[in-house]
This record gives C-alpha cells, sequence and structure tokens, in this order.
C-alpha cells in the first residue's frame, strides 16, 4: 500500500509502522494489537485527507474484518486514525459514501479511532516494494473506480493523517 499511496499528488513522505496497540516500541514480531499502518504527509495545496481516503478505500478490500489477501488477523485490520475531530467527521463521511456506493459487496468494518503513538517499521519494511518490486501485495488500483459523494459533504484540509498497513 505505501508503494501505491507514495505516488499520489500531493504526498510528500510516507512511513510504514504500527499504531492503535497498547504495548510500546512494537517491532514486525511483536506488535500485538497494533495496526501495521503508514503514516502520511502531504501538501495541502495540492491534495486533501477526502481524496487520500478515497484512494485508500479504492486500493484495499474494507469489508473483510482483520484481514487484507493472504494476511489474516487484527494487524491487518482496515483501520483510519484521525488526527483531530474534522478529520474523523471526513473519514465517517467518507465511509458512508462507500458503503452507499455499493462498489464493495458488504458493508465497511473499517476502524475509525483516535491516532496514538506511531512506531516506525524496521527499515527492512520501509519502501518494500521498491526494493522487491516483485514481492506480495493485494492492493491494487481499480480501474473506473469512481466514489459518489452524498449531498451535504465539505472537505478540510489536514497536513498528516495515519491511515492502514504497509503491503
Amino acid at each position: 500500500m505505501q508503494d501505491l499511496i507514495r505516488k499520489q499528488p500531493g504526498v510528500v513522505s510516507t512511513r510504514v509502522g504500527y499504531t492503535g496497540g497498547q504495548n510500546a516500541h512494537p517491532t514486525y514480531r511483536n506488535h500485538p494489537g497494533h495496526a501495521e499502518a503508514i503514516e502520511i504527509t502531504y501538501d495541502p495545496d495540492r491534495t486533501d485527507y477526502r481524496t487520500l481516503l478515497e484512494f485508500f478505500f479504492q486500493i484495499h478490500d474494507p469489508t473483510t474484518k482483520n484481514r487484507q489477501g493472504n494476511d489474516v488477523g487484527t494487524s491487518y485490520r482496515s483501520a483510519i486514525f484521525y488526527l483531530d475531530d474534522e478529520q474523523k467527521r471526513i473519514a465517517l463521511d467518507t465511509i458512508a459514501d462507500v458503503d452507499e456506493s455499493g462498489l464493495w459487496p458488504g458493508a465497511v468494518v473499517t476502524e475509525v479511532a483516535p491516532a496514538g503513538e506511531f512506531w516506525e517499521a524496521e527499515p527492512e519494511h520501509q519502501d518494500y516494494l521498491e526494493r522487491y518490486p516483485s514481492g506480495y501485495t493485494c492492493h491494487y488500483v481499480r480501474p473506473g473506480w469512481k466514489l459518489p459523494h452524498r449531498s451535504g459533504f465539505r472537505d478540510a484540509k489536514s497536513p498528516s493523517a495515519h491511515a492502514n498497513r504497509d503491503g
């Protein structure tokens, strides 16, 4: 997922890591309760939070609980970790649009929670598909996928956000 998100217009940087769990200093081998996540920093003059969330919902399956492709467990849950109330509102509004759109076969199960501490993953997990272009991924751009907006949507720009996992 990191490889796809980093290529989006306005994305300045990404880091993969762990968040949403209780233990400090999680590692790939020891991160109970944490989700594998991506910290995204973007230029709000070039993109916005809503656009990044729409892309997030396009490239992963938000309807399977605790699973992405062959990866199973709470580490692989679909999650959005918001920084403020406005990001939470936009996340919930985007989820409502995804549910209403019928673009996915089931209801969205994406967790929406306040961002806690983000723990950067080990170097071998950063930029994985750049270093291993044939490496495993279950995330891809779905051609023609366009999320319709319900009426009453209002956008906000935020400089950073945690979205779900590395892939």
